[in-house]
């Protein structure tokens, strides 16, 4: 409501300036810009100001409640010198409710924001000082280097210029783009101050090795659990140490990903922590990928729930190629076995350290130049020695040529999941397939009963989008998600599970208010590198 109302009073205050007669014009061309400008540069910075603070506003932010306040005051004081009580009265009722709710603004932001903020002052103020000087030169080109300076600063700060123009409607242009300069200038430095906090994203050698313990007690409960050891995750814990949240802040959105780690009966405390912080920072909250367990734990906390899709798990106790269900991956499979391809699944510790270094090195290079992506089900470090119970399995062509590699991380005691997916592009198809009914083969040696495949996000959609009878609503999610396939490869990744006949369990997404879906949403795909926020450089850190 109060960021509405502030909102409300900068329309008001924009309507009131641009009215026609509304900023005084005295006789004197030095009198109009010391008291015409002044008021007008005020008001209009204020109103500016006050569009961008109610963003802060609405995050709680304490920084935005005391700036707001002081635009607030200005704009009623700007206003009081030309008589224009309408706009007088909603800056003092702003002015009111903002004392009234004070209690409400306690978010706090980060100390780095205001060296952020410097910088953006510095290099857009000097671009536009720049911009100006380089514009005089053409409007008034018999003005000393010194007077344009002094003019086209006193023209930033929402002045009118007093130089020798070769035209009035050069005058008025001027005078436009340097107020316009400097209300750019002041409103993003305004913005930076205000930015979202952000934390490290680096995880401790410490908390490392506190949810490895969580992992090794409780680790067979969630598949994604040993992902949450990525080095660009933090963790924050319950107060007993039992459990804990990994997440990463990503914008204004504190991401997390897959289930608690630790005792289920600490994930109230731990969740509790990270939505404490979330609050204290005025961070958005969000999880993808929670297991249906995880998505209650997180709704009596207060947030919703809503299914995003499932993953697919085999149970390989039961695994088999026999039956017409399987008659693809089985017919792959015996080609390239008899074609001569040969496997190996092994622990990565097992590797000698020239062959491993060989499968990181084909790895990264079969990748090429695509982005890397992974957040909720990616490691993203083979080859390190902190992971010696990965798992690889390697294909081999019958030239001795290395042309697949699938690594898998633990999953408890007797499980794994999948982490990453390789193969060399010129290789024969049905190597994935043969990677996976190997590592299937290989289960009982190496004491694994399950295996974690890929996440299909929105699979219900693509198995009853195309069926007889599916309603109006269905069939245009399906064609939108068949679209939307082309770039993500969405319904590609669900036919690639679904050829093994696995088990599809549910996962979640879960978030405060509707309204905040689509930022978590926008946020989980720039985890997981599928969108990128654009960057300015050092100006950004």
């Amino acid at each position: 409501m109060v960021a509405w109302l502030v909102r409300l009073a900068a329309v008001i205050t924009v309507v009131d300036i641009l009215e026609p007669g509304s900023r005084p014009r005295l006789t004197s061309r030095a009198m109009d810009a010391a008291v015409g400008g002044a008021v007008f540069a005020a008001a209009m910075c204020a109103a500016g100001a006050m569009v961008v603070l109610a963003g802060g506003l609405r995050r709680r932010k304490h920084r935005a409640w005391l700036l707001t306040l002081c635009a607030a005051g200005i704009g009623t004081l700007g206003h009081l010198q030309a008589e224009r009580w309408t706009v007088v009265a909603v800056n003092a009722a702003v002015i009111v409710l903002l004392v009234w709710t004070r209690a409400d603004f306690t978010a706090r932001s980060e100390r780095t924001g205001r060296r952020k903020a410097l910088r953006v002052l510095v290099v857009l103020g000097t671009v536009s000082l720049a911009a100006g000087l380089l514009l005089t030169r053409r409007t008034a080109p018999e003005a000393t280097w010194g007077s344009r300076l002094v003019e086209v600063f006193s023209g930033l700060l929402g002045f009118t210029p007093d130089l020798a123009f070769r035209h009035e409607s050069s005058s008025q242009f001027t005078e436009i783009a340097l107020n316009t300069l400097g209300a750019l200038t002041a409103l993003l430095t305004l913005a930076a101050f205000l930015a979202p906090a952000r934390k490290a994203a680096r995880l401790s050698g410490s908390d490392e090795q506190r949810m490895r313990g969580l992992l090794d007690r409780f680790g067979d409960r969630d598949s994604l659990g040993y992902f949450a050891l990525r080095g660009d995750k933090v963790a924050v814990f319950s107060p007993s140490g039992k459990a804990a949240v990994a997440y990463r802040v990503v914008g204004s959105v504190t991401l997390a990903a897959g289930d608690p780690l630790g005792d289920p009966e600490a994930w109230p405390q731990a969740i509790g922590a990270w939505l404490e912080e979330a609050d204290r920072y005025a961070w958005i909250p969000g999880v993808i990928g929670a297991s249906e367990q995880a998505a209650i734990a997180y709704r009596r906390t207060g947030l919703d729930a809503l299914e995003l899709g499932d993953e697919a798990v085999l149970d390989l106790t039961g695994f088999s190629l026999d039956g017409r269900a399987m008659r693809g991956v089985r017919q792959a499979v015996n080609r390239l076995r008899r074609a001569g391809y040969t496997t190996c699944v092994t622990r990565q510790r097992e590797l000698a350290p020239a062959r491993l270094e060989q499968v990181r090195r084909s790895a990264l290079a079969w990748r090429g130049g695509e982005t890397e992506r992974g957040f909720s089900m990616a490691l993203g470090r083979i080859g390190d020695p902190r992971d010696g119970d990965v798992v690889l399995v390697l294909v081999v062509d019958p030239a001795e040529r290395l042309v697949c590699v699938l690594g898998f991380v633990p999953w408890g005691r007797t499980g794994l999941s999948l982490d990453l997916m390789r193969r060399a592009p010129d290789s024969e198809n049905g190597v994935v397939e043969l990677a996976v009914t190997a590592l299937a083969e290989a289960g009982e040696s190496l004491g694994v009963h399950r295996i974690s495949l890929n996440f299909a996000v929105f699979r219900a959609v693509f198995e009853r989008g195309a069926r007889v009878g599916a309603g109006p609503v269905l069939r245009l999610w399906y064609r939108v998600l068949l679209l939307a396939s082309r770039w993500w490869q969405l319904e590609s990744l669900y036919r690639a599970n679904a050829k093994y006949s696995p088990q599809w369990v549910p996962r979640f997404v879960c978030f405060r208010r509707a309204a905040e879906l689509p930022r978590v949403g926008l946020a989980a795909l720039e985890a997981e590198a599928f969108v990128r926020r654009p960057r300015w450089g050092w100006l950004a850190r």
